[in-house]
C-alpha cells in the first residue's frame, strides 16, 4: 500500500473518516446479495480495484485479511468488510460500516419475525411449493458457494484431502465441538505436512539418490559411429581441451550472482488495534466465552432470555465457514429445545436468500420467533440477542487477531496452520449443502422438511440455478426468486 493511501487514511479527523466511510459503504447493506461469495467480490472491486476512487487497501493486504478472517468463527464477509474499514479509518468508523452492513438485513428478518407470528400453522399448498422451490435454488447457491470457495482452498493434494475429510467427517456426525475439532485437526494436518513430514519425504529421497550413486556403475563401452571415426584423430584432443579450457573458465569465474531483492511487505495504515489490546481482548472474550458456557451448563431452567442468548454466543463462537454454515447448523441451536417450530425456521431460511446482507441476520429472526410469546417487547429483545450473540464473538476475535497478525503474518507455521483450516471449512459448506437437502422439501404433511430428492424436480431446480449463477452471470436473489416461480409451476402443473 503506498504511503499516500496510508497518510489520507491517518492524517484525517474523526468526522472525517465518518464522512469517507459513509460515502464509501452506504449502499453495500442494500445492494449485497448472493451471500459470502458474492460479498467478497464486492468488497475487492470496491475496496483494492478501487472502481475509479481511491483504493482502502492493496492486494496483498486483502489476501491476508481473507486467510485470517476465513479461520475464525463467525460471518466471514462481515469481519472482512468490518478489518477493511478498520485498517482504513479506525475502530469507530470501522462499528459503523459494519452497522451499515448489517441493519438493513437485520431490520427486514425482525420484520418477518413480527409477521410470521400472525401465519396460521397450515398454509396453503402454492406456499409449501414456494418455499420448496426456493430451498432448492439456495442449495445450488450453497453448493456453487462450495465450489468456489474449493477452488481457492485447494493449493495442492493435502488440502485436497483436508477438504474431503471436512466434508466427509461433517456428514458422518453433528454436535456442537465436532465443528471446531475438524478444524483444528485440519490445520494441523497442513502445518504438519508443510514443517515436518514433507522434509522428512525429501530427506529421505535425497539419502536414496545418493546411495544410488554411490554404486558402483558397470563401464559402458561407446560405439563409435562412422562419422566420429572420420574426424582426425589429431583434431579430438583438441576440441575436447577446449571443452576442458571453458569449464576451468566457468570454474574460475566466481563473479558475485545478483539476486533481486524480495518485495517488501506493503506499510501497514496507523489504524490498527495495538497487540497489547489485542491480546487483552482474546483473552477477555474467552473468559467471558466460558463463564457463558459454564452458567448454561450448570443452571437448569434458566431465564429463557439468557438460554437465547447463550445458545446464539455459542453459534457465533463456533461456527466456521460463514453463513452457509450457520444457517443449517442454527436448526440445532433453536428448533431442537422448541423455542422455534420447524416449519417457521424453514421459512424463515427460504426468505433471508432474498434480503440483503449478511445471512448471520437469521440469527434476528430466530432470537425474535424464539420470545414471540411474551409480546411484541419480547421479540425486540428476542431480536437483539440474537443479533449481539450471534455477531460479537466474530467481530471480537477479528480485532484481537487482526493486532496479532501484524507479527503472525511473517510466521510460516501460521500460514501453513491457516491453510488447513480454512479447507476444513470448505469441507464444512458442502456438508451444509447435504443438510439443507435432507430437510427443503416442505408439505402439508411434512412441515419439518424432507429431503428434496424425493421430488426430482427440486433437483432440476438447484442444478439450473448453480448453473445460471455460475455460467450467466444470473444475480444470486434473481436465481433465487426464479427458484420459487419453478416450485409455483411445479404445483401448478403436477399439484392443482
Amino acid at each position: 500500500m503506498s504511503s499516500a493511501i496510508v497518510n489520507a487514511a491517518t492524517e484525517t479527523k474523526l468526522y472525517a473518516r465518518f464522512r469517507d466511510v459513509f460515502l464509501r459503504t452506504w449502499d453495500l447493506g442494500f445492494t449485497s446479495f448472493g451471500g459470502p461469495p458474492v460479498h467478497f467480490q464486492i468488497l475487492h472491486r470496491r475496496f483494492v480495484d478501487g472502481m475509479g476512487q481511491t483504493p482502502w487497501i492493496d492486494e496483498q493486504t486483502y489476501q491476508e485479511l481473507f486467510a485470517v478472517c476465513g479461520a475464525l468463527p463467525g460471518p466471514g464477509s462481515t469481519k472482512m468488510a468490518f478489518c477493511i474499514a478498520l485498517i482504513h479509518a479506525g475502530f469507530l468508523p470501522a462499528m459503523f460500516v459494519f452497522m451499515m452492513w448489517c441493519l438493513p438485513g437485520a431490520i427486514g428478518m425482525f420484520g418477518l419475525s413480527l409477521g410470521i407470528q400472525h401465519v396460521s400453522d397450515v398454509l396453503p399448498d402454492p406456499v409449501y411449493a414456494l418455499l420448496s422451490g426456493l430451498n432448492s435454488a439456495t442449495v445450488g447457491i450453497i453448493a456453487l458457494a462450495a465450489v468456489q470457495l474449493a477452488k481457492k482452498a485447494i493449493t495442492d493434494k493435502v488440502t485436497r484431502a483436508v477438504v474431503l475429510l471436512g466434508g466427509g467427517a461433517g456428514l458422518c456426525y453433528s454436535a456442537l465441538w465436532y465443528f471446531p475439532v475438524l478444524m483444528v485437526i485440519g490445520g494441523l494436518t497442513t502445518l504438519l505436512w508443510d514443517c515436518w513430514i514433507q522434509q522428512r519425504i525429501v530427506a529421505i529421497r535425497k539419502r536414496f539418490e545418493k546411495r544410488e550413486e554411490q554404486k558402483p556403475q558397470q563401464p559402458v563401452v561407446e560405439e563409435v559411429t562412422a562419422d566420429e571415426a572420420a574426424v582426425p584423430v589429431d583434431q579430438k584432443p583438441a576440441a575436447e581441451d577446449n571443452a576442458a579450457v571453458r569449464r576451468s573458465t566457468a570454474s574460475r569465474t566466481n563473479a558475485p550472482v545478483e539476486v533481486a531483492p524480495e518485495p517488501a511487505a506493503p506499510a501497514l495504515p496507523h489504524h490498527y488495534i495495538p497487540i497489547k489490546v489485542g491480546i487483552f481482548v482474546i483473552i477477555g472474550f474467552f473468559i467471558s466465552f466460558i463463564a457463558f458456557m459454564v452458567v448454561r451448563g450448570a443452571v437448569k431452567n434458566a431465564p429463557l432470555q439468557f438460554s437465547v442468548f447463550a445458545n446464539m454466543y455459542l453459534a457465533g463462537t463456533v461456527i466456521f465457514g460463514g453463513g452457509p454454515v450457520v444457517i443449517p447448523l442454527l436448526r440445532e441451536y433453536v428448533v431442537e429445545p422448541g423455542w422455534v417450530s420447524p416449519r417457521d425456521f424453514l421459512l424463515g431460511l427460504a426468505l433471508i436468500q432474498a434480503f440483503p446482507g449478511p445471512n448471520f441476520n437469521f440469527a434476528v429472526y430466530l432470537g425474535g420467533l424464539a420470545l414471540a410469546k411474551g409480546g411484541t417487547a419480547q421479540t425486540v429483545l428476542g431480536s437483539f440477542l440474537g443479533f449481539l450473540g450471534i455477531f460479537f464473538p466474530g467481530i471480537t476475535l477479528a480485532v484481537g487477531f487482526q493486532s496479532i497478525w501484524i507479527i503472525a503474518r511473517k510466521k510460516m507455521w501460521v500460514k501453513s496452520l491457516l491453510r488447513g483450516v480454512n479447507a476444513a471449512a470448505v469441507g464444512l459448506v458442502f456438508t451444509a449443502v447435504y443438510r439443507l437437502w435432507e430437510i427443503g422439501y416442505l408439505t402439508p404433511q411434512e412441515s419439518r422438511g424432507m429431503s428434496l430428492a424425493k421430488e426430482p424436480w427440486w433437483l432440476v431446480v438447484a442444478a439450473t440455478t448453480f448453473t445460471v449463477v455460475e455460467w450467466y452471470a444470473v444475480p444470486p436473489a434473481a436465481a433465487i426468486m426464479a427458484g420459487g416461480v419453478a416450485g409455483l409451476a411445479w404445483w401448478g402443473a403436477i399439484k392443482a
